[in-house]
């Protein structure tokens, strides 16, 4: 598998935000009302995360590793201007209904800890792949709880109709509430695919947390746990 493809698949399923790492839940459970904003807020995230990560991979080495967190939320806030400046331009229905989680995606633990994590440790091309693989999870992930809570409390999946007339919605579905059961039911289901799959012998190791806590035998070298626990020993056998 090659660098590109393997980062693509880590973000897709392997430590997909939402549904393995469990990170930017505020706007999962907040603007998931629709399929359509679900996919618009995943979408804004992954084109802020692909950029940033690639330009702060960039830059990587003449960022003072003392004032990185500034840099990123710079550069990152840089790019979530523009998003929104774009977005009230030519998408002004889609900016309404996002309204003040577009910037917070400043502040979004996804985009931070992939700059933390991997963006600041390894080269460009793999660092803009890993947030395209990064976004589109988050994508998927924000579109398919958009759907089911539309679909249920609406009785539609992108503004189309499709249930039947007798059909009558359940509108906790598209309330705070049904935000937490459409996730924790979704999530549910891939851990019992997960386990089902183990029990009948076959490999589900890569639907699993980014962390296993094995830094000795972890092949992700852009982690930024390893960093600091190499950089601490270093300290520890200088002193």
């Amino acid at each position: 598998m090659s660098k590109v493809t393997e980062r693509l698949y880590n973000g897709l399923v392997k430590e997909n935000p939402t549904f393995v790492l469990m990170l930017g839940m505020c706007p999962t459970l907040a603007v998931t009302t629709s399929a359509i904003n679900g996919l618009g807020m995943g979408l804004t995230t992954a084109a802020v995360l692909a950029l940033s990560n690639m330009i702060i991979s960039v830059f990587r080495k003449i960022i003072p590793n003392r004032v990185r967190i500034p840099a990123f939320i710079v550069i990152i806030a840089s790019f979530v201007t523009v998003i929104q400046l774009l977005l009230e331009a030519y998408i002004p229905a889609l900016n309404d209904a996002l309204g003040v989680y577009i910037p917070l995606i400043v502040v979004n633990c996804i985009i931070l800890g992939r700059a933390e994590s991997y963006a600041y440790f390894n080269p460009p091309i793999p660092s803009l792949f890993d947030g395209v693989g990064m976004g589109l999870g988050f994508t998927v992930a924000l579109t398919c709880i958009g759907a089911v809570r539309e679909l249920l409390g609406a009785g539609t999946i992108f503004g189309f109709g499709v249930m039947p007339d007798s059909y009558t919605p359940i509108g906790i579905f598209v309330l705070a509430p049904g935000a937490f059961f459409v996730l924790a039911c979704l999530t549910a289901l891939q851990n019992y695919i997960k386990l089902k799959g183990e029990k009948a012998g076959k490999d589900r190791s890569r639907f699993q947390s980014g962390c296993n806590e094995d830094c000795m035998n972890c092949s992700d070298s852009g982690c930024a746990r390893r960093f600091y626990d190499t950089g601490a020993e270093k300290k520890e056998g200088e002193n």
